[in-house]
C-alpha cells in the first residue's frame, strides 16, 4: 500500500464522565476548542453513514442528511434556559446579571454564524458520494494497469489518501458529537442536583456544550470541502489514463495471460516423482468406473501444478490407459464457447466453423461418443457451476472411465467442479530448490565457478521455502550475477524487496490477489504487519480486520465476526493461508513466507530497527497510520511508547510481550483505537483510567499479564467494547461495576464472582446476552445472597456460549444451609440449550442439577471432577449428542447403577439407547468407587448400550474389583481399554490366560499397567 499524505492532526484529552466546569466557559468562549481525528453520533445535524472507501473503491459513501433548527437544537431545557423572566426560578438571578446576559447573546448569536456555515456540507457530501461511485466503476481496470505503470500507480495513491481522509473527518464527527453527548447528559444530571440559586451557572457549560459543538461542526464542514475539491481534481485526472469502465456480470473477455501446453522436458524437473506416482494412480480408471471422474490438483501459485499435470500427462501408463488426450488451457476467463472449440479441434484435427455453444457441444458430444478420454484443464478460476455444467454434461458420452483432471488454485473451484479426488500438493524439499535452481544459475559457469558459489547457493536456496516458481526466479536472477558480493546481496536481502520480484515473481501471485473481492485484498494484505513465519491466531486476526474496518461497519458484530470468518475460509482455500491447526476451541494459521513477500511488497513497508524508533513515529505522526507492526515493537520501553501515543489515527495497537512496566495516560490520546493487545507483559501491574477515554475500543486484551492487580473504575465508558480477553490473568478478581452496561460484548473468558465486599457479582452478566465462545466462571459460594445474584446471571440466555467452564470454591464447612445455598447455586446455573462442552470442578453440592440431563441436548464434552459429596452420578446416558464423558477426583462415589445409562425400565420392551454417540469414557481417581452394575439379561436383548464407544479408560479407582461383562460387550465398537493404577481390576485382569482376561477378548487393545 502507498504511502500515505502528511496531514495536521490534533488531539483532546478528554474525560468525558465529568461534566465541563463553569470555570471553562472563558477559553471554550473564546474559540479555543482543538480539533481532534474522531467522530460523530446519529443525533449530529449532520449524519453520515460511513462504508470505507480504498483503492479498491467497492465500498463508499452513503450519506443521509438531516437538519433542524440548529438554534433551538442546542437550547437547554425550560427551565435552564428562560432568561426572559418567565421561570420564576432563574429570573431573578439573571435581573441581577446583566454580563450574563450579554454573554447569553454573544453566544448565540455566535451559534447562528457557524450553523450558517454547516449548511452546504449536505451538497458536498453527495458530490463526494457520486465522485466516488464514479471511480468505483474504473477502479478494477486501474489496479491492473497501476502495477505496471507508475503514474496511474501514483493516481491510485491520491485517491487512497483522499479516502483516508475521508475516514479520519468522519471519525472526527462521530467522536467529537460522541464526547459532547456525555458532556452534555452529565451537565442535565448537575441541573437535577443543585440548588436554585447555581442554576444561572450551569447553563453557561451547556451553551459552551453547544457552542463548541457547532464550532466543531464548522471545522469539519472546511475539511470536507476541501477533500471535495481535491477529489475533483482526482476525477479529472482520471480521464487521461482511459480506463476501461467494469464490465457488467456474464461480460466476456479476453484473457491476457500466457497458455499452457501439455509439452515438458522432464530433465530440468526436481522433486516430482513421488507425485507423479500418486497422481497416475488416481487417473488410471477403476475397471468398474462408469461416471466421467474429476481429479483436481490445487495448490498455490509456483507451487507446479502445471508441471505435475504434464508428468502425468505424458507418462506411459496414462497414455496408454486413455483414447484420447485433450489439454485445454482455461485460465482465468471461463469462455464456454472457446472451451468447447477447442476440444472439438483438437479431436477432430480440424477447426469448427461454428459460433453457437449449443451447436458446439453437440459437436463435442458427437466427437467423443465411445471414446474414452483424459480431458485435462490447466489453471480454471470459475466458480460458476453453471458455466460448467453444460461442459461437463456434454462430456457423459465418453466410455466409462473417462476422467477429467484439473489444476486449479481454489478448493471452491474444485468443489464447484464436482471433484472426486483432490491432490494438494505440497512444497519441494530445500534441496530439491536447489537442485533446479542451480540447474539455471550455474549455466555457462565453469566447475570452479560454481564450486565456489555452491556453498552461497544453498542457502539462498532456502529462501525459496519449497515453491519451485521461487526457485526459478532466483535462478535466473543469478544467472546474470558473477561476483559473490551480488550473491551476498541477493541472500541478505528479502525478496520483496528485489526489483526482479515484481517484474518475474510477483505476478504470478498477482494473479490469485486480483480474483480477491477488495475488502478480502485488505485483509490479506493486511497479514503482511506480522513477522515472517508467525503462527496466527485466526480469531484475533479476524478481530483486527473488524478493528481496521476491512469487514465493513453495517450490521451486528456477530454477523462482521461471521462475514470474516467467511474471508478467512476463502482466503484458506484460495491458498493464501497453510499450515491450519486448531487447538481446543482455537485455530491457528501461517503463511507460506513467498506469499508474506508478497504481502509486503503490496503493502510497501519495510523492516526498521528500533534505534530511530522515536523520530519514525514522530515523522509519522501526521500520517494517520492504522496499525502498528508487532515486530516495530517488540522491544518498546517507556518513552518510545509515548511517543507512538502521538499517532492519533491509530486503529490497531500490538504491545504483546513487551516487557512493559506501565502504560503512560497519553494512550488515552489514541481515540480512534479499536483494537489494543497489551497481554503477556508480565510485569504490567496497572492500567491508567485514561484508558477509558477509548470510546471507539472494541477489543481489549490483558490476557496473560499476571502482575495486573485490577482495572480502573469506570470499564461502561468503553461503550463499543466487544471483547475483553483476560485469561490467565490471575491477580484480577474483580472487574468493575458498570460491566452490565456492556450490553455489545462478546467475548469474557474468565470471570471471577461472589458476594464478599470488592469482588464481581455474578448478577453483572445479566444483561450480556451476546457472549459467545468460551466463558469460564470461578464462583465464591457462601450465602444465600449467591443464590440470587446466580439466578440473575441468566446464563440460559446467554445462547451463543458453546463452551462453558465451571469451577467452585466454597468456605469451609457443611450445615444444612450451607449445601441447600450449594445446591440451588447450581441449579440456577442453568446454562443454554445449545451449549457443546461443559466442565463441573470443585462443586460441594450433594446433587447434581436437574438441567444437566433435561436441557442439554448438544452437548458434546462433559468433565465433572472433584466433587466431594455426590455419591451418585445422574443418567447422562440420556444426553443424545454426548460424545466424550471424564470424570475426576469422585470421592464418595461409591455404586454406579444402570440408571447411569440413562435406561427407563417403564419403557420396556421398547428399545433403549444409552449413550447413543458416546465415544470415549474416562474415570479418573475415584477412590472409593466398589461396584459398576451390568445390565441384565432381559436388557441386553432390548436395549442398546454405547454403540459408538471406541475408548475406555479406568485409573487410579482402587476399589472397584470387576467390569460389568455384559454392558462391555454390547458396547460393540470399544477398541481400546485402558486399566491403570487400579490395584484390584490389575489383579483381576493381569493373567492373559485367565479368567477375567478371556472376558475382554472381544476388544482389540486392552492394556493394564499398575
Amino acid at each position: 500500500m502507498a504511502k500515505r499524505k502528511t496531514r495536521k492532526t490534533t488531539t483532546v484529552n478528554t474525560s468525558p464522565s465529568t461534566g465541563v466546569p463553569a470555570t471553562q466557559t472563558t477559553p471554550i468562549m473564546a474559540g479555543t476548542a482543538q480539533e481532534s481525528t474522531s467522530t460523530a453520533s446519529p443525533n449530529s445535524g449532520i449524519r453520515a453513514t460511513y462504508q470505507e472507501s480504498n483503492i479498491d473503491g467497492e465500498q463508499d459513501i452513503q450519506t443521509e442528511i438531516l437538519y433542524e433548527e440548529e438554534v433551538n437544537e442546542m437550547r437547554p431545557p425550560a427551565a435552564a434556559t428562560d432568561f426572559t423572566g418567565t421561570s420564576p426560578e432563574i429570573a431573578p438571578e439573571l435581573k441581577r446579571t446583566t454580563v450574563l446576559s450579554r454573554l447569553e447573546l454573544a453566544i448565540e448569536t455566535k451559534i447562528q454564524k457557524e450553523v450558517t456555515l454547516v449548511r452546504g456540507v449536505k451538497e458536498e457530501l453527495l458530490h463526494i458520494s457520486s465522485e466516488l461511485n464514479t471511480i468505483r466503476n474504473v477502479l478494477d481496470d486501474a489496479e491492473k494497469r497501476g502495477y505496471k505503470d507508475k503514474t496511474i500507480q501514483g493516481w491510485l495513491n491520491k485517491l487512497e489518501n483522499v479516502s483516508h481522509d475521508i475516514d479520519d473527518v468522519v471519525d472526527e464527527w462521530n467522536f467529537e458529537n460522541l464526547k459532547l453527548n456525555i458532556e452534555q447528559s452529565d451537565n442535565y444530571a448537575n441541573d437535577v442536583v443543585v440548588p436554585a440559586k447555581q442554576k444561572v451557572c450551569s447553563c453557561i457549560p451547556y451553551y459552551c456544550l453547544c457552542f463548541k459543538k457547532v464550532t466543531t461542526r464548522h471545522v469539519i464542514a472546511k475539511k470536507i470541502k476541501g477533500l471535495k475539491e481535491m477529489l475533483d481534481l482526482i476525477v479529472k485526472e482520471k480521464d487521461r489514463y482511459n480506463f476501461i469502465v467494469d464490465r457488467p456480470a456474464g461480460h466476456p473477455r479476453e484473457s491476457d495471460r500466457v497458455r499452457s501446453t501439455s509439452l515438458i522436458d522432464v530433465s530440468k524437473i526436481q522433486g516430482r516423482d513421488a507425485d507423479k506416482d500418486i497422481l497416475v494412480s488416481k487417473l488410471i480408471p477403476d475397471e468398474q468406473g462408469s461416471e466421467t471422474r474429476v481429479v483436481s490438483i490445487v495448490g498455490v501459485g509456483g507451487i507446479g501444478k502445471t508441471t505435475l499435470a504434464q508428468l502425468a500427462y505424458n507418462d506411459d501408463r496414462v497414455i496408454d490407459c486413455f483414447n484420447l488426450r485433450i489439454w485445454v488451457c482455461v485460465s482465468d476467463v471461463f469462455d464456454e464457447v472457446r472451451i468447447a472449440k477447442g476440444i472439438v479441434e483438437i479431436v477432430t484435427k480440424s477447426s469448427p466453423n461454428l459460433n453457437e455453444l449449443e451447436a458446439l457441444l453437440k459437436c463435442l458430444t458427437d466427437s467423443t461418443s465411445g471414446k474414452k478420454i483424459l480431458l485435462m484443464l490447466d489453471d480454471v478460476w470459475n466458480e460458476d457451476v453453471t458455466k460448467w455444467e453444460p461442459l461437463k454434461n456434454s462430456l457423459k458420452s465418453g466410455c466409462p472411465g473417462s476422467t477429467i483432471l484439473v489444476t486449479t488454485r481454489s478448493e471452491r473451484v474444485a468443489r464447484m467442479m464436482g471433484t472426486t479426488d483432490v491432490h494438494r500438493l505440497g512444497q519441494l524439499s530445500n534441496t530439491d530448490c536447489w537442485l533446479l535452481m542451480r540447474c539455471i544459475a550455474f549455466s555457462g559457469r565453469s566447475e570452479e565457478g560454481c564450486e565456489e558459489l555452491h556453498d552461497i547457493s544453498r542457502n539462498i536456496a532456502n529462501k525459496c521455502k519449497g515453491l519451485p516458481l521461487a526457485a526459478k526466479f532466483l535462478g535466473s536472477l543469478l544467472l546474470f550475477k558473477d561476483t559473490i558480493e551480488e550473491w551476498e546481496n541477493v541472500l541478505d536481502n528479502e525478496i520483496w524487496q528485489l526489483e526482479e520480484a515484481e517484474v518475474e515473481l510477483f505476478p504470478h501471485l498477482l494473479l490469485s490477489y486480483n480474483e480477491l473481492s477488495p475488502p478480502m485484498k485488505r485483509c490479506f494484505s493486511y497479514c503482511s504487519i506480522f513477522p515472517k513465519d508467525s503462527e496466527m491466531d485466526v480469531e484475533k486476526l479476524i478481530r483486527t480486520w473488524m478493528a481496521q474496518g476491512y469487514l465493513g461497519s453495517s450490521g451486528s458484530s456477530s454477523d462482521l465476526e461471521l462475514k470474516g470468518k467467511e474471508y478467512f475460509d476463502n482466503l484458506k482455500m484460495r491458498s493464501f493461508f497453510q499450515d491450519v491447526t486448531q487447538i481446543g476451541d482455537k485455530v491457528f494459521c501461517k503463511m507460506h513466507d513467498i506469499v508474506h513477500d508478497f504481502a509486503k511488497f503490496l503493502m510497501k513497508t519495510k523492516s526498521h530497527g528500533l534505534e530511530d524508533l522515536d523520530d519514525r513515529v514522530e515523522a509519522r505522526t501526521n500520517e494517520s497510520p492504522q496499525a502498528c507492526d508487532p515486530s516495530l515493537l517488540s522491544q518498546i520501553k517507556g518513552k518510545s511508547l509515548q511517543t507512538i501515543c502521538k499517532l492519533y489515527n491509530l486503529q490497531t495497537l500490538y504491545l504483546s510481550g513487551c516487557e512493559l512496566e506501565e502504560i503512560p495516560r497519553e494512550i488515552g490520546n489514541l481515540i480512534n483505537l479499536r483494537h489494543l493487545d497489551l497481554s503477556a507483559n508480565h510485569l504490567l501491574e496497572e492500567l491508567p483510567e485514561t484508558i477509558y477515554n477509548l470510546r471507539n475500543l472494541r477489543t481489549l486484551d490483558i490476557s496473560s499479564c499476571s502482575s495486573l492487580r485490577r482495572l480502573p473504575e469506570g470499564i461502561d465508558r468503553l461503550i463499543n467494547l466487544r471483547h475483553l480477553l483476560c485469561d490467565l490473568t490471575p491477580a484480577i478478581r474483580k472487574i468493575p461495576e458498570g460491566l452490565d452496561q456492556l450490553t455489545g460484548i462478546r467475548t469474557l473468558r474468565v470471570f471471577h464472582a461472589n458476594t464478599e465486599r470488592g469482588c464481581s457479582k455474578l448478577g453483572y452478566l445479566n444483561k450480556l446476552d451476546q457472549l459467545s465462545g468460551s466463558l469460564q466462571l470461578k464462583i465464591g459460594v457462601f450465602d444465600a445472597e449467591d443464590v440470587v445474584e446466580a439466578q440473575k446471571a441468566e446464563l440460559r440466555n446467554k445462547i451463543y456460549i458453546q463452551n462453558l467452564e465451571i469451577y467452585f470454591f466454597n468456605k469451609a464447612g457443611r450445615t444444612n444451609e450451607d449445601v441447600r445455598v450449594r445446591n440451588e447455586v447450581m441449579e440456577a446455573l442453568q446454562p443454554p440449550k445449545n451449549l457443546h462442552h461443559l466442565m463441573i470442578y470443585e462443586y460441594q453440592g450433594t446433587k447434581f442439577p436437574s438441567w444437566i440431563t433435561s436441557s442439554l441436548n448438544h452437548l458434546r464434552v462433559l468433565q465433572i471432577g472433584y466433587t466431594d459429596y455426590c455419591s451418585t452420578l445422574p443418567p447422562l446416558g440420556k444426553l443424545p449428542c454426548l460424545e466424550e464423558l471424564r470424570f475426576q477426583g469422585m470421592n464418595v462415589l461409591q455404586f454406579l447403577g444402570r440408571e447411569f445409562l440413562g435406561i427407563d425400565a417403564n419403557s420396556m420392551p421398547l428399545p433403549t439407547v444409552g449413550f447413543p454417540k458416546l465415544k470415549l469414557l474416562n474415570f479418573f481417581l475415584c477412590p472409593v468407587w466398589n461396584e459398576w452394575e451390568d445390565i441384565t439379561a432381559e436388557e441386553e436383548e432390548t436395549v442398546v448400550i454405547m454403540p459408538f464407544l471406541r475408548e475406555l479408560k479406568i485409573s487410579y479407582c482402587d476399589g472397584l474389583t470387576s467390569l460389568p461383562q455384559i454392558l462391555l460387550r454390547k458396547a460393540s465398537s470399544l477398541e481400546h481399554l485402558e486399566i491403570k493404577n487400579c490395584r484390584h481390576l490389575s489383579e483381576h485382569y493381569k493373567d492373559k490366560n485367565g479368567l477375567g482376561w478371556r472376558s475382554l477378548s472381544h476388544i482389540p487393545h486392552v492394556e493394564v499397567l499398575k
